[in-house]
């Protein structure tokens, strides 16, 4: 069995998590954005499908990318340099969010229902979520999403609807943020996407210790003013 949150903010212990399914910690609670600044500052995030309870989750690794530890292949080096895009940050949010739910739902299934677009978008509206949108020929061709605390950044999910659009976004997001301050980048669940752009298991106690040290580190906010228009040389 495992806990059943009431209307305080307090998550049980991470260590208290199930082993199988991995992670689970509680179930309950409310989307609002105290709970989940609480949750997130404690390396716990909300996973749940449509017709569950809340869940939350602390996996016993977590999928992590570090400053110095970004891949990128010869044949993305080649996309990047030869594709013409454009790259911005927070100007798109709530399409990100639909795109990414809609792209989860034709591979089966999404937790990005309703309430937890509202949920993300009221975080959003508050400043702590986040969005990079990849533009091509004056579209939204892909992107992504996360939760900004400190010097943290928690990726929650991405899409794409023209080719390389998502890894476009995610290398320019993991470079743009390293570059400003950014310690740790939070994949949550490991993919084999995310290996091939240098992303890492790192243990339970290890990210939550990474998690409290580097919610002391602010970023600017001019951080989230970044606007990067590539045009192939010729």
């Amino acid at each position: 069995m495992i806990p059943w949150l009431g209307r305080g903010l307090q998550f049980p212990p991470v260590s208290q998590a199930l082993a199988e399914p991995d992670g689970l910690l509680a179930a309950g609670g409310d989307l609002s954005v105290a709970r989940l600044l609480a949750g997130y500052s404690h390396g716990i995030f909300p996973w749940f499908s449509p017709d569950d309870p809340i869940l939350w989750w602390s996996p016993s690794q977590r999928m992590v990318v570090e400053p110095g530890a970004l891949k990128v292949s010869r044949s993305m080096a080649k996309v990047l340099r030869n594709r013409r895009y454009r790259v911005t940050t927070d100007r798109a949010f709530g399409a990100v969010m639909q795109a990414c739910a809609v792209q989860r739902d034709e591979q089966g299934g999404t937790w990005i229902t309703a309430e937890m677009i509202a949920a993300y978008t009221e975080l959003h509206r508050q400043g702590y979520a986040h969005s990079f949108e990849v533009w091509m020929d004056d579209e939204l061709a892909g992107g992504l999403y996360g939760v900004a605390i400190g010097g943290m950044f928690y990726g929650e999910s991405m899409f794409h609807c023209r080719r390389d659009a998502s890894k476009i976004a995610f290398i320019h997001m993991a470079q743009h943020l390293f570059a400003h301050g950014v310690g740790l980048i939070d994949c949550q669940m490991p993919t084999a996407h995310l290996a091939s752009l240098g992303a890492h298991l790192i243990g339970r106690e290890l990210f939550v210790a990474r998690v409290q040290q580097l919610l002391r580190c602010p970023l600017p906010d001019t951080v989230w003013d970044y606007v990067y228009d590539h045009e192939p040389s010729r």
